[in-house]
């Protein structure tokens, strides 16, 4: 059975123009897949739906086999437990150091009251200090959000994805505002999410030459619907067209280098 499936989404936020219009896939555990589409094609929608911060207007989509949508509130919260997110801008606490922002990945198992007066067990710590030391932070473990940088930050929202023990992580375009440099350390990671711990992750991204490279599958996206579901050396210049419109010239330069190279 797939660990994430999607029947018939669709999602208007004004009646005129669907955000996602009837989208269908599955994805397996432990599968790395990126979903690439211009500016606007829905894809920060798609993931949104998946852990209900945006509510869809019709379809199904079951994670772990549950069907999300039918959902109490307090189920829900059970639910993304297992579904990790990562932000492009990074969505920490800035004022607070690497260690309280990675076990505010914990919130989601404990009280409301435990929450707010920061209860965490030591083996919560000692996991939240485990991750921090796989993601090359243990420097920085005590030190204030808002005195890292850019790719730090991001390695902060991963951490804090995995503290939950979640099944998928979602990642919104998590180096649309990172340096080269910066951006392969994150998609190192990753990948080695996917690959070494097993966990499923879907990456939002806007590059494709990156999607090319990590992805065990593409999925891409235009206006809302899925026009392209395979494998990255499936991926050929008329589906770029198809995906990406008036902007896949450059796109189709870049792959026919790929490529040549």
């Amino acid at each position: 059975m797939a660990l994430l499936e999607l029947k018939n989404v669709t999602k208007y936020y004004n009646q005129a123009i669907p955000a996602l219009d009837n989208v269908s896939f599955s994805v397996d555990e432990g599968e790395f897949v990126s979903i690439i589409g211009p500016s606007g094609a829905g894809k920060s929608t798609l993931l949104r739906c998946i852990n209900r911060m945006v509510e869809a207007n019709s379809g199904e989509i079951s994670v772990d086999g549950v069907i999300s949508s039918s959902l109490t509130k307090k189920k829900l919260r059970t639910l993304r437990t297992k579904i990790g997110m990562i932000f492009q801008h990074y969505n920490l606490v800035d004022r607070l150091t690497v260690i309280e922002n990675v076990l505010h990945g914990r919130l989601g198992y404990k009280s409301t009251l435990a929450g707010v007066l920061g209860r965490y067990s030591q083996e919560e710590k000692k996991q939240a200090l485990r991750i921090i030391r796989i993601l090359g932070l243990e420097e920085q473990v005590y030190k204030r959000c808002d005195q890292l940088s850019g790719g730090q930050k991001q390695r902060v929202g991963i951490a804090r994805a995995l503290i939950q023990n979640p099944k998928i992580i979602l990642c919104d375009e998590p180096i649309a505002s990172l340096d080269p440099n910066a951006s392969k350390i994150i998609m190192d990671h990753l990948r080695d999410i996917s690959t070494v711990m097993g966990i499923t992750v879907i990456v939002n991204l806007h590059q494709v030459e990156i999607a090319l490279k990590y992805s065990d599958r593409i999925i891409g996206v235009n206006k809302g619907k899925v026009v392209f579901d395979g494998s990255p050396c499936d991926l050929t210049a008329g589906q770029i067209q198809a995906i990406y419109g008036s902007e896949s010239e450059n796109l189709i330069f870049d792959l026919g280098q790929r490529h040549a190279g």
